[in-house]
């Protein structure tokens, strides 16, 4: 090889390893945190991550494990994370309740269009319907989604007073089952199957969806940080649009989807999550409110519906702004967004 051949195998290399530098720098990297542990619904996230529609659209993402809604948002509005999968009532609640922060998430895509709340007791309590609630003795941790808003719920049906026992995620069901309590609040998808792994069958537990009875609050939504999403909106959509592609896949096979879960957590009972990843879908991904609306979008009447309950539930130090926690712009194409079952 001559000194021009070794100059021009030199020059190309060189090319090469610049164009491999340039094409790591145009990465966006977005840390992302989950609303709770790696279960079954953790999938929706780590499916399209494993299946690298995160990277092909330019972003290197980081999904880590939460522990409740409320977390979540707080790590997204301190800057710790970019992104997070949270409850609408817990941003709203942030929102009201810290108007002068600077850095609140928005919501930019809804995914449970429900809420997977409900009220959730053994038949033999004789507890059948919202009615028979009053003066019954509850149980939830103090920052449940289902207790929050339990005030709406109660409104909605007459329920009069009732008794509430706190105590940690992990003790909710035991309790239930031990007789210390009469009825528990949790995501259904969440507290049916760890009644279930405790011993009960499903066929001897009473399930209160909230959506069910009157209460047709929105559920877990995508949410940005508003910094993220000023200087890099590109970025959000391509997160969005990789996140659409996924979602599509993820629903028409769970069992596939939760081998993406089992490679974050080996110890994971995939049969079991893949259980609660279908009942997810079934009751607050899929929904007739979901097909009507449209997947990732908003009502903007039933939004503003939700701002008020949970600004009077909450008692909440200003009142909910509807359009200041939503912002639908970043969403993907309607064809994109047609992920879900008829």
């Amino acid at each position: 090889m001559n000194k021009r051949q070794l100059l021009q195998t030199f020059l190309s290399a060189s090319a090469l390893s610049f164009g491999l530098a340039a094409g790591a720098q145009t990465m966006t990297p977005i840390k992302f945190q989950l609303d709770w542990r790696f279960e079954g619904p953790a999938a929706l996230f780590l499916h399209p991550a494993a299946k690298g529609y995160f990277k092909a659209a330019g972003l290197d993402v980081a999904v880590d494990a939460g522990n409740g809604s409320g977390g979540t948002v707080t790590r997204v509005a301190s800057g710790a994370y970019d992104m997070g999968f949270a409850d609408m009532a817990a941003l709203m609640e942030f929102h009201a309740n810290n108007p002068d922060a600077p850095n609140k998430p928005i919501a930019v895509m809804m995914v449970y269009n429900n809420t997977p709340a409900s009220v959730m007791a053994l038949k033999k309590s004789g507890i059948t319907k919202p009615a028979d609630l009053t003066g019954k003795k509850l149980g939830a941790p103090v920052f449940d989604a289902g207790r929050r808003a339990f005030p709406i719920f109660a409104k909605a049906n007459n329920i009069g007073a009732v008794q509430w026992t706190t105590m940690d995620p992990a003790l909710r069901e035991t309790m239930l089952m031990r007789g210390d309590i009469d009825a528990i609040t949790g995501f259904t998808f969440t507290s049916l199957l760890n009644l279930e792994a405790r011993g009960a069958k499903a066929a001897d537990v009473v399930v209160l969806p909230y959506p069910d009875y009157g209460v047709k609050l929105y559920g877990n939504a995508i949410v940005v940080s508003p910094k993220l999403l000023k200087e890099n909106p590109a970025a959000v959509k391509a997160f969005l649009a990789a996140f659409a592609k996924g979602m599509k896949e993820v629903i028409a096979s769970p069992a596939v989807a939760i081998e993406s879960v089992k490679a974050r957590d080996g110890i994971i009972d995939s049969k079991l999550e893949t259980r609660r990843l279908q009942l997810a879908i079934d009751t607050v991904i899929n929904t007739p409110d979901a097909r009507a609306e449209g997947f990732g979008n908003v009502n903007a009447g039933r939004m503003a519906l939700m701002a008020s309950q949970v600004s009077d539930a909450f008692n909440t130090k200003t009142r909910v702004s509807p359009d200041a926690v939503w912002n639908g712009t970043m969403l993907p194409t309607a064809a994109e967004l047609n992920v879900l079952k008829k």
